[in-house]
């Protein structure tokens, strides 16, 4: 028997408290805008504003910016967006640091980061990553990522 999975809500940021991506700014002046439909111009953009959506528990975000020909792309959305949501559920959202970034022409880049990630019990369980972005269809999407 299987134990449903607990949703939990929205988390609720209000414009003016700091962006939950850790830029420094507010939430309406970064991450906010691209969570309302604007298109992020950049895949650093992207990557900042996919770590506060998951911050956030924004599965929808999640899905509509990831490349449907990349390996984390699940044709089951309800099932995806349960294990978004499930993730973001059990971990506490604690940082994020940009490493590098590095644009191939105009349709492909890379971003290396280092996201900061408690446990409910408080352990660590952070990871880095160089995630892999293509431009298609007027917007940067994430494709993939390798453990750094």
């Amino acid at each position: 028997m299987s134990v449903p999975i607990k949703k939990r809500q929205r988390v609720k940021v209000s414009r003016y408290e700091p962006c939950p991506c850790h830029s420094g700014q507010f939430y309406s002046k970064c991450c906010g805008l691209f969570h309302s439909g604007v298109k992020a111009p950049s895949a650093l953009t992207l990557m900042r504003s996919r770590y506060a959506a998951y911050a956030m528990h924004l599965a929808d975000y999640i899905i509509d910016t990831t490349d449907s020909s990349g390996p984390q792309y699940e044709a089951d959305r309800g099932k995806w967006k349960d294990s978004i949501e499930s993730f973001a559920s059990s971990v506490h959202f604690d940082g994020l640091e940009i490493l590098e970034e590095s644009l191939i022409g105009s349709e492909e880049a890379y971003v290396a980061f280092k996201a900061s990630l408690r446990d409910v019990r408080g352990n660590d369980c952070g990871f880095s990553e160089r995630s892999r972005f293509f431009f298609k269809a007027d917007k940067w999407l994430y494709h993939s990522g390798v453990p750094l």
